[in-house]
């Protein structure tokens, strides 16, 4: 990067780490797969802090247990729509689906009871199971956003049912492996920062404990460096190694559930977190566990994309420092788009494009990489891109008819005539008499 953009984001964390008073801070900005910038700051023993040094992850490790999740669905091991008694029988919640679960929307208890989990050592899953016998639920299944660490100690217990093998080692052989993020692991291995706690009067630390967490461990355990979580950035970002279908990757990162109702900046996909920023839309987490914050945050649209890892406890604004690493790298050096390249199109395909009528409203048909996009000539109304799944038939990607069917209506000479779409009929020209329209046309006066 330029020279002035790296100080410009060097200044910044310099600023957080200081005004805060971190006892030290690493932070990187991931472009198109890469990280293209990192620094570091304050101190790890007598070192400034590098690009493998260890910070624990907090509930990033979240993102990583929803992965392995969605690759079970991918396999048809699951469905999202499962009750968790399918799959872990015999909890007293298991009405909760498996898509709540994953998007804090199940209405399990945050935290797990008695003693506060994250700075005493976990218990086994049967331990967990049994404190959760009575007053586990605290919302009904799918009526709101609670978020709740117990759900991801449940998950990591389905994943371990299904696969035979701890979650920890199904993480390693499944994602971390394929993806090289060698040095992320459930406890400190090597280069590492211990975990304090800043005085809010004084300039003095008290180191916090990080003890194993046990069944609950899958949300919050493991710990990672700024080159792992950067590999894990770009993964989120789309650069998917072949670890998840991009399709479910974005199905991750599509909005279930709205946090902050009243100003709708952030909410939840299946395991990611989505913030929306200055017209960005953002995916990731952040983490905290005592003595330790982090977070990860990718804009999909443009492949840019920030990380954090700091051994402070509180006081660090994790979350809008990522943000402010990527306005100002998108600032200084805007992202260039790809150059735009012609491509081969099939003929039949190249036929349907161009002007169509939803009753008297025009609609433009256009092609947009593998998918065909029917968008309003004019103004906000009902959009939709379209996959083909057969002759004449596709399915909508997203927004309004996201899901639905496209069906081409064709005459006895193999014209298109009319788009049948969940039984709205676009035609030619502005109810099209030749075509069948319900209700009949009785032609314009």
């Amino acid at each position: 990067m330029l020279e002035s953009t790296e100080h410009a984001l060097l200044r910044r964390i310099a600023h957080e780490q200081a005004a805060c008073r971190a006892p030290s801070l690493v932070a990187a900005v991931v472009r198109d797969g890469e990280i293209v910038w990192s620094g570091g700051r304050g101190r790890v023993g007598d070192a400034v802090p590098g690009t493998d040094t260890q910070y624990r992850l907090g509930s990033i490790t979240k993102t990583l247990v929803a992965t392995a999740v969605m690759r079970l669905r991918d396999e048809g091991l699951l469905d999202l729509n499962d009750p968790l008694e399918n799959h872990v029988p015999g909890t007293p919640f298991g009405a909760a689906t498996v898509a709540q679960l994953l998007s804090h929307t199940s209405g399990l208890t945050s935290e797990s009871p008695g003693l506060w989990w994250e700075r005493t050592p976990g218990a086994d899953w049967d331990a967990l199971v049994g404190s959760l016998a009575e007053g586990a639920t605290k919302h009904r299944p799918g009526a709101k956003f609670h978020y709740s660490n117990v759900g991801y100690g449940v998950l990591g217990e389905l994943i371990s049912r299904h696969r035979g093998k701890d979650w920890l080692s199904v993480l390693d052989e499944e994602i971390l492996g394929p993806l090289g993020m060698t040095r992320t692991t459930p406890h400190p291995v090597g280069a590492h920062a211990d975990g304090f706690a800043v005085h809010p009067f004084a300039d003095v630390l008290l180191p916090e404990p990080h003890p194993d967490a046990g069944a609950m461990a899958p949300a919050g355990q493991l710990w990672s460096t700024v080159t792992d979580l950067g590999r894990w950035t770009a993964f989120l970002g789309g650069d998917d190694g072949g670890v998840l279908s991009p399709d479910t990757l974005e199905q991750m990162r599509t909005m279930v559930t709205v946090d902050d109702s009243d100003v709708w900046t952030t909410g939840f996909g299946l395991g990611l977190m989505l913030v929306r920023y200055r017209g960005r839309r953002l995916a990731g987490h952040t983490g905290s566990m005592p003595g330790f914050l982090a977070v990860t945050l990718v804009d999909p649209a443009i492949r840019t994309g920030a990380l954090a890892l700091t051994n402070s406890t509180s006081g660090v604004g994790i979350t809008q420092l990522a943000l402010d690493l990527i306005t100002t790298t998108e600032e200084l050096e805007p992202h260039l788009p790809a150059e735009w390249q012609p491509s081969t199109v099939d003929p039949a395909l190249l036929a349907l494009t161009g002007l169509w009528h939803w009753g008297p409203t025009p609609y433009h048909l256009r092609i947009q990489g593998d998918a065909l996009l029917l968008a309003p000539v004019e103004g906000a109304g009902r959009g939709s891109r379209f996959r083909p799944t057969g002759d004449d038939t596709y399915v909508g990607l997203d927004g309004y008819y996201s899901g639905e069917t496209l069906k081409v209506g064709r005459d006895g000479e193999g014209v298109a005539t009319h788009l049948d779409l969940a039984t709205f009929v676009f035609t030619r020209t502005p109810y099209d008499p030749a075509a069948p329209v319900p209700g009949g046309v009785d032609g314009w006066r």
